[in-house]
């Protein structure tokens, strides 16, 4: 067994398996996530998210695969009574961008289910989550990266009920410059935008978790859509909810009905570790519990 000390990892996900009665946790789990070649992503299984079996290798790539390195976040679904895999990957000459795999089992194997990622071919994207709007029909909501548009961008696009194919144009949601709480990563104009997870509040107020760089490092933020929709506006609450070197987060309810936010803290390599942190709503905000 290991704990969560001795986990490293980025991008924690954690899907909750109500059948199996535990979670999966799953995310960037290669030695070296910035360089070198790409080995693919491990997943763990608890029942207390406190001590985790593992680590299965959930995804290998196929001699074939488009991608070579930059194998990250992945974030897993059930839909359609099978497993999703939504995650980023990068090849040189290649823009990076969201692949979405599929398996019968949460331990994989997943596989591509198209030869091409779902975000734009020219634009360099990560971080692609999925969501399922008021009609229950899927979108992909993305990050469009700092590096080819310096004020990052948030994007969201239409999916093909098979999870194969976009529809329509994607339409931008916000930029990173639009939160008060965000300062550049690199000179005065480049800022990041990463990690986005949606969520409904109580009072079914739309809201999504995302990160970039504050003041005291990375962290998250809190944008409520004005509409309850995905498209918005989206307005972007002032103050971020972690500014602590803490970040990619995403919402889950434990088995006993208590909400926690998944995050990786720190943000420094090789000492990133799954953090699971309990957190409230009050007055239609998230409060996390110390």
């Amino acid at each position: 067994m290991l704990t969560n000390n001795d986990i490293r990892i980025r991008d924690p996900f954690i899907l909750k398996d109500e059948k199996g009665g535990c979670y999966y946790l799953y995310g960037t789990t290669d030695q070296n996530v910035w360089e070198g070649q790409g080995v693919g992503f491990d997943a763990y299984r608890s029942s207390d998210l406190e001590n985790w079996e593992g680590p299965f290798p959930v995804f290998r790539p196929a001699d074939d695969f488009w991608a070579d390195h930059h194998f990250w976040a992945p974030e897993v679904y059930v839909y359609q009574n099978q497993f999703y895999m939504f995650a980023s990957f990068k090849a040189e000459g290649v823009c990076r961008g969201t692949q979405i795999l599929v398996s019968e089992s949460p331990l994989g194997p997943f596989y591509p289910v198209s030869k091409h990622p779902i975000t734009p071919s020219d634009w360099e994207c990560l971080d692609g989550t999925l969501f399922m709007d008021e009609e229950n029909k899927p979108w992909i909501v993305f990050c469009r990266e700092w590096l080819q548009v310096q004020d990052g961008e948030m994007w969201a696009q239409r999916l093909s009920s098979d999870l194969i194919n976009v529809i329509g144009e994607p339409e931008l949601l916000f930029k990173a410059s639009e939160a008060d709480w965000t300062v550049p990563v690199r000179g005065q104009n480049d800022y990041i935008t990463d990690g986005p997870y949606l969520y409904r509040t109580q009072n079914r107020e739309l809201q999504m978790l995302w990160s970039s760089r504050s003041q005291h490092g990375y962290a998250v933020g809190i944008a409520r859509s004005a509409t309850g929709t995905i498209l918005g506006p989206w307005i972007q609450v002032t103050k971020p909810l972690i500014d602590e070197d803490g970040g990619h987060a995403m919402l889950f309810r434990t088995f006993s009905g208590e909400l926690k936010l998944a995050i990786h803290s720190p943000n420094k390599s090789p000492y990133e570790r799954p953090v699971f942190l309990a957190v409230v709503e009050e007055n239609n905000s998230l409060v996390v519990m110390r």
